[in-house]
């Protein structure tokens, strides 16, 4: 839909057995396409007018909620045109993130560490003991 041409006219119509038999939708200023569709072997062709002029999309939104195209074939034409024509959401890529490898790390020096007898220990406590309140 690269143009925002209006229309008037818009429904659907199925294609000959020749091309698939499918249905599709259609749209037109004038309500006299039903004649070059039938002309052309078409079947089952309803169009309606529409309120206003209207884009593609807005008349295929409109035609969804008139009850001359109420039953499951025009619900589902009208679906698949609307799913083909939404514009997706574009997905973003997160960026790719480098692991970044320091130039020099610092190496860890451990602290000595004290070690305690038993009976140094004792003594420590020992000394407590006199220790005034």
């Amino acid at each position: 839909m690269a143009t925002e041409q209006l229309f008037t006219v818009a429904g659907i119509s199925k294609l000959p057995a020749s091309h698939g038999g499918e249905y599709k939708i259609r749209f037109a200023n004038d309500v006299m396409r039903v004649k070059v569709l039938m002309k052309g072997g078409h079947e089952d062709v309803r169009l309606a007018e529409l309120d206003r002029p209207m884009s593609k999309m807005e008349a295929a939104l409109a035609l969804r909620d008139m009850a001359e195209f109420g039953d499951v074939l025009a619900q589902a034409t009208i679906a698949d045109f609307i799913d083909a024509n939404t514009p997706k959401a574009r997905t973003v890529k997160a960026p790719k993130v480098r692991a970044v490898k320091p130039e020099s790390t610092p190496t860890a020096t451990k602290a000595p560490v004290e070690k305690l007898t038993a009976k140094a220990a004792y003594d420590d406590v020992k000394d407590m003991e006199d220790a005034p309140y």
